[in-house]
């Protein structure tokens, strides 16, 4: 446990102390520390034995997923995404139920032995973006503010939107092993874990609220400990949803959702320390991704495996992005950028290590499908998102004059 800690830490600092110049680089968190848990893991040098526990990678996971999808959740602001953002919109409504629908019909034509529900499992676990992957994209202000907003709002919302339909699938297919109503089995599954979700997410924000405005109008709160508030809200969601038999991912999207619309105007304030963690718990995920899951599923790559892989991250994600938000001036490069900075990252990562322990008949096949498409997410995005944003963003500029 010791020796994890200090080559995790040591790790840490390392990269905290050089982070700038990778940023800078082609090269992307997320590749370096997968590629770091890959080396020090049991197919790798094995230096630590401890790296090869997927219950290790299972609760790490699934807090970070819980914790983002809070702050995400948090600082969005529904009232003017509803408003004035129609292109976030767009990707959200029409883009995201458009690519689950492709990523559907690519399983249909490639794997033979999945399961309907099992093939519409694959393509919802495989829809959600994750923006840490193409940091160099959303944080590059040579690429113009409209499409760097539009795919920052598109990943913070669609993991969570993709939770609940995920679980649906999950319950679906997990019924048509000899329960005689599967459908029944499914949706009381599904309505279990959005029900519980949304009452224990939505009630504990509420009171979280209160209480931190409470304590801030008598003078009550600490700088200090104003900065744990946040982080122990979204795990107590988290926990509480998922002891009840809920969703706790249901509770912490749901929950973040109102705490951000009722703690406004000290919202900002109030998110930056759990961004940060959130940020380090991200990294440290990939590390274990990397040791766990990476090298027990390059073994398992076969043909159609690396094809669909390709096709999610290609066509099925593109063509619904250009096609959704056509008719709104924007350059065909524009389209296409947003099209391909689609990232597949964390909430892909923790759907895979939940259907792994699911139980289901094809369990393994649908986590080395997912697997693999975030390995070739981490490299292609990883490479990409450096040299395509700066040479659009100068494009663009160059054609800003007679419109985008």
């Amino acid at each position: 446990m010791y020796e994890l800690l200090a080559l995790l830490a040591a790790f840490a600092l390392l990269y905290s102390v050089f982070a700038g110049v990778v940023e800078r680089s082609w090269i992307s968190g997320p590749i370096v520390f997968t590629a770091f848990g890959l080396a020090v893991g049991p197919y790798g040098f094995d230096l630590v034995s401890t790296l090869s526990d997927p219950e290790l990678l299972k609760g790490l996971a699934e807090l970070t997923l819980a914790l983002v999808l809070f702050t995400d959740a948090s600082s969005s602001d529904l009232n003017v995404l509803g408003r004035t953002r129609a292109l976030p919109l767009r990707l959200l409504a029409l883009g995201l139920p458009l690519t689950i629908l492709l990523g559907y019909g690519a399983g249909l034509a490639l794997f033979d032995g999945l399961t309907l529900f099992e093939l519409a499992l694959i393509a919802t676990m495989l829809a959600p973006t994750d923006a840490a992957l193409g940091q160099a994209v959303v944080t590059n202000p040579a690429v113009p503010g409209e499409v760097r907003e539009a795919l920052n709002v598109e990943s913070g919302l669609n993991d969570g939107i993709c939770v609940p339909i995920m679980f649906l699938f999950l319950g679906l297919a997990s019924g048509t092993s000899g329960e005689s109503s599967p459908l029944s089995t499914g949706l009381s599954l599904f309505a279990a874990d959005v029900g519980i979700g949304l009452a224990v997410g939505l009630a504990l924000a509420a009171a979280g609220a209160w209480m931190i405005r409470l304590s801030r109008g008598r003078g009550w709160l600490s700088p200090i400990w104003s900065k744990v508030t946040v982080i122990a809200l979204a795990f107590t969601a988290f926990g509480g949803a998922q002891s009840l038999g809920g969703s706790g991912f249901i509770a912490a999207f749901a929950g973040g959702l109102l705490f951000g619309g009722l703690a406004r105007p000290h919202r900002d304030e109030l998110l930056g320390a759990a961004e940060g963690i959130g940020d380090t718990f991200s990294l440290l995920t990939w590390t274990l991704f990397g040791a766990v899951m990476v090298g027990p599923a390059l073994t398992g790559f076969d043909g159609a495996t690396v094809l669909y892989a390709l096709l999610s991250l290609t066509l099925v994600r593109i063509l619904p992005v250009v096609l959704v938000v056509s008719g709104m001036g924007l350059s065909l490069e524009s389209r296409l950028f947003m099209g391909w900075f689609g990232p597949r990252g964390l909430a892909s990562i923790v759907f895979a290590v939940i259907v792994a322990g699911s139980g289901l008949p094809h369990g393994s096949t649908i986590t080395s499908v997912v697997v693999c498409t975030v390995l070739l997410s981490v490299v292609l995005h990883g490479v990409t998102a450096s040299p395509w944003a700066t040479g659009f963003g100068r494009r663009a500029q160059a054609r800003s004059g007679g419109g985008r």
